[in-house]
């Protein structure tokens, strides 16, 4: 009897260990969705505007390993890739303004690279009035340019969608057109689901003609009732709800992103509540099921 008490209390103490040493789960993996997940930090921009080393935490505190950015907060590149360090952090990717790849790309590839990213892009091409033709095919020059000198460094330029892009060209759209006028070899794309939706189309659709363009995507879900068919680029920050709560259909959407091959997720949350409703978000990827 004695023994068998011995045998179990050893079991036990077997599993204690077992259980405290195993890997804990990524944070937004599930049986579906399998990532990989990071978090753009613009999400908690009024924060980090406050205090870095403590939003950071947030961020890490979250279950966050990998982040995109979008500024570095009174900090140098090299200073942020330090702090991010500190908290477990590593920057997979990094938001440009337009007008500094066209006028200071040389900056902006010394930053990328003291930053250490994978991907340097932007999400806004400056412009007057309705997205045109001319301006389409401006930026495409300018991407190219800059797709060129990241290359040289083993870093891949990005454009991220801002539903704007989406004005109807011919039969397609001026987007389309930007795809097609691009250097397939050199830029890729990030699509943010939310401005795709906003614009009145499908991001499951989009996948489908574009997908093998697609390496990064921006996850946040729209409120119920919010128009779309619009081509603003913009909307109250309020229509940012948590995944799975809104009008957009993820289950389809992120299907569709991983067959066509999305390498990299980033949740970005621009509403005021965003720190709330990040933890709903990432426990919505983890359950996820199609």
């Amino acid at each position: 009897m004695t023994l068998l008490r011995t045998s179990i209390a050893a079991l036990f103490l077997l599993n204690l260990v077992t259980l405290s040493t195993a890997p804990a789960a990524d944070a937004g993996i599930g049986t579906s969705f399998k990532g990989p997940i990071g978090l753009q930090l613009y999400s908690l921009r009024e924060q980090f505007g406050k205090d870095v080393p403590g939003s950071l935490n947030k961020v890490s505190d979250m279950g966050f390993k990998n982040v995109e950015l979008a500024g570095t907060y009174d900090r140098t590149p090299a200073e942020f890739k330090v702090e991010l360090a500190k908290h477990g952090l590593k920057a997979i990717s990094a938001h440009f303004g337009y007008d500094d790849f066209k006028n200071k790309l040389g900056s902006v590839v010394q930053d990328a690279k003291e930053l250490g990213v994978q991907y340097a892009g932007c999400a806004w091409i400056t412009h007057s009035g309705p997205f045109n033709e001319k301006t389409c095919r401006e930026a495409a020059e300018v991407f190219n340019k800059a797709g060129e000198a990241l290359a040289k460094e083993d870093i891949k330029f990005f454009y991220h969608t801002h539903g704007y892009e989406f004005v109807p060209f011919g039969s397609e759209t001026l987007f389309d057109l930007l795809v097609k006028e691009t250097d397939a070899k050199n830029v890729v794309y990030e699509m943010d689901v939310f401005w795709v939706v906003h614009a009145g189309h499908k991001p499951d659709d989009v996948f489908e003609k574009h997908g093998n363009r697609f390496e990064l995507v921006h996850l946040k879900d729209m409120k119920k009732g919010t128009p779309t068919g619009l081509l603003t680029g913009g909307t109250d920050v309020k229509n940012d709800v948590p995944l799975g709560t809104g009008l957009i259909d993820y289950r389809r959407t992120l299907a569709a992103a991983q067959k066509a091959g999305v390498k990299w997720y980033f949740i970005e949350d621009e509403s005021p509540t965003s720190e709330d409703q990040i933890p709903q978000s990432l426990k919505y990827l983890e359950n996820v099921t199609w």
